[in-house]
């Protein structure tokens, strides 16, 4: 059982915030342990291919291999207060954790255990956090980056639901509705865990924050009251099939160029079709090779690009 005080104060300045990097790291637990998710299914070949790519070397490290367990909170920053653009923000909280913090959250994650030889090498040259931001922004960028404005449209509906409840029964029927293992008793937030721990948040700034991909669980960010999270699952749970498979399997822009490529185009044809940038269409058109949907060849100076049977049939099907 997880008790956290809660005075005055921060009651008053509890607030609701959406954390893309906190379904992230949900969502990367899932691909590193092989498991699925209970609505969602199978992270899929995406999020397999960008684990095995060195920018995520030492992200991955600090994963438990069962996805069970702790995981630093330096990876789920508290969520900026009037800030457009989160995920941006939040990496780089993430690269400028502090060290007190950051020593304090590894031994958290592997007591008295030596560190993996990547995140000790890391630690060493000071560029453990930056390197984890790193391999945060990549592993975005290959799963999420394209299908989140779709949750993010869930999350958003979920705050307005809350807003809705506060306005109308206050903030403790609102902390008491979050979810079954969350309860409110007026001064203290009771969070069912198959551990103890005390947490006085005094004074402080508690975020509660909807999430889709740790659906059903309570994620609780409570250890540093500076950096105090709730994560609750939203409500209405997330569709049980997305609209187009696809684009669910391997992102809305990358299923778009899939589907323009039953001729060979290159590079400036794409950019120039769908109006992205030749960078852009670059990077989703490698992850389309390495996972063997697309094929490239040569004609002269121009590199085309086709796509191949297995996307035939992914696209068939």
């Amino acid at each position: 059982m997880i008790v956290a005080d809660l005075d005055a104060e921060t009651l008053a300045r509890t607030r609701f915030a959406i954390s893309p990097l906190s379904d992230l790291v949900s969502w990367l637990r899932l691909a590193v342990a092989g498991r699925r998710h209970p609505l969602y299914g199978d992270p899929g070949p995406a999020a397999r291919l960008a684990l095995r790519r060195p920018d995520l070397a030492v992200l991955t490290e600090l994963i438990p291999a069962t996805g069970l367990g702790y995981v630093p909170d330096l990876l789920t920053p508290k969520p900026p207060k009037g800030r457009a653009n989160h995920v941006a923000e939040q990496l780089e909280l993430v690269a400028a954790t502090p060290d007190g913090l950051l020593d304090r959250q590894l031994t958290e994650r592997y007591g008295k255990a030596p560190l993996p030889r990547r995140v000790a090498a890391a630690l060493d040259s000071g560029r453990l956090t930056a390197a984890a931001a790193a391999g945060l922004a990549s592993f975005w960028r290959a799963t999420l980056a394209d299908g989140w404005p779709r949750l993010r449209a869930g999350l958003d509906a979920d705050l307005a639901a809350r807003a809705r409840s506060m306005a109308t029964h206050g903030i403790g029927v609102t902390l008491a509705s979050l979810h079954r293992s969350v309860r409110w008793n007026g001064c203290e937030l009771r969070i069912e865990k198959p551990y103890q721990r005390h947490s006085p948040l005094i004074g402080t700034e508690l975020v509660l924050s909807p999430s889709a991909l740790a659906w059903p669980e309570v994620r609780s960010q409570l250890c540093d009251p500076d950096d105090a999270v709730l994560g609750y699952p939203a409500v209405p749970a997330p569709e049980r099939l997305p609209p187009d498979p696809v684009n669910a399997l391997v992102g809305t822009t990358r299923a778009t160029l899939l589907r323009d490529l039953g001729v060979a185009r290159s590079t400036t044809t794409l950019s120039t079709r769908h109006r992205l940038a030749p960078a852009t269409v670059s990077y989703h058109l490698r992850i389309l090779r390495e996972a063997g949907l697309v094929t490239a060849t040569r004609d002269r100076r121009l590199m085309l690009y086709q796509r191949t049977i297995q996307a035939d049939t992914l696209l068939d099907g």
